[in-house]
């Protein structure tokens, strides 16, 4: 019997523990790259039959479609939520990244100005938020939708996004090279270090970390966890990361859907976490395209 080697059941990385590795320096020499992102999102009022989305967002009514009260849910996060969302960020002086859907670039094009007046980064972040990326797909088809969710945030918001975001951090095994291939320079999807990596794809891919334990969504709607423990949790991964970064380098990611932290019992949290966080010395604001191009070509 062959012995399999140490690492993952897969070749995209190289098992690589933290004490073996050199330090990893941010500009200035400081401790933590802060980046935020904003999640810039279409529901379908109607999505197609077999598409898939992550079913905890059905709500009480299950998959029926249409559904009005879900798809209002999300809809105030557009037409209210994301104005003090922004208030908010322009005040702390906050460099963001947006996870951008293909169709809330073609539907909502006053709040794509907004978004490209505060010179923010777009992401690519699927085509809506009732489609993810999936095995469930062909090859050609995930292909189609890759290219698709860039030529139109590309058109819409002027600017080739650089990295991707997969929505509910979606993917298919063969996600990672499809986007290599496609020319992006970095993912944010996997949750499995605290500094970004590269991916064993050709090109290399960076993986930065997104981290679904203090994502927004995934603490308050999901696992229905109060505001003001996510506040808690969101600080004490921030402070934790800050403390580890006086040896090597971190990075760490705010998340903010306006639906959901630009409600009016909400958003207090958000910027008391905020308040604290860029309270902190010793933190390098970035963007996801920023830190990539920092870690520069493999």
């Amino acid at each position: 019997m062959t012995e399999r080697a140490p690492g993952p059941d897969h070749a995209l990385y190289a098992h690589s523990p933290l004490p073996g590795r050199a330090a990893l320096r941010w500009p200035g020499g400081t401790r933590v790259a802060l980046m935020v992102f904003l999640y810039f999102e279409y529901w379908e009022f109607d999505p197609p039959k077999g598409a898939v989305y992550d079913k905890r967002h059905d709500g009480p009514l299950g998959g029926i479609f249409p559904n009005y009260k879900v798809h209002a849910q999300y809809e105030y996060g557009n037409r209210v939520g994301i104005v003090r969302v922004l208030d908010l960020l322009d005040r702390h002086k906050l460099p963001v990244t947006v996870a951008a859907n293909a169709g809330a670039c073609k539907n909502y094009p006053y709040l794509v100005g907004q978004l490209r007046e505060r010179d923010y980064e777009f992401a690519a972040h699927g085509a809506f938020a009732t489609r993810i990326l999936s095995s469930a797909m062909s090859e050609a088809d995930e292909r189609a939708a890759i290219a698709n969710s860039l030529d139109t945030i590309e058109r819409t918001a002027g600017m080739r996004p650089r990295g991707w975001i997969g929505q509910d951090y979606g993917e298919s095994t063969i996600t990672p090279r499809l986007l290599a291939e496609a020319g992006l320079s970095y993912v944010a999807d996997w949750g499995n270090d605290d500094q970004p990596y590269f991916l064993q794809t050709q090109p290399p891919l960076l993986s930065i970390p997104n981290q679904a334990e203090w994502d927004d969504v995934q603490l308050i709607w999901h696992r229905k966890v109060h505001p003001a423990i996510w506040h808690d949790s969101v600080l004490e991964a921030f402070t934790q990361l800050h403390a580890d970064g006086a040896a090597s380098g971190t990075v760490f990611g705010l998340h903010i859907h306006p639906w959901l932290l630009g409600q009016p019992h909400r958003i207090a949290m958000l910027e008391a976490a905020v308040e604290k966080i860029t309270a902190a010395t010793d933190v390098w604001r970035t963007t996801a395209a920023g830190i990539a191009q920092h870690m520069g070509p493999r």
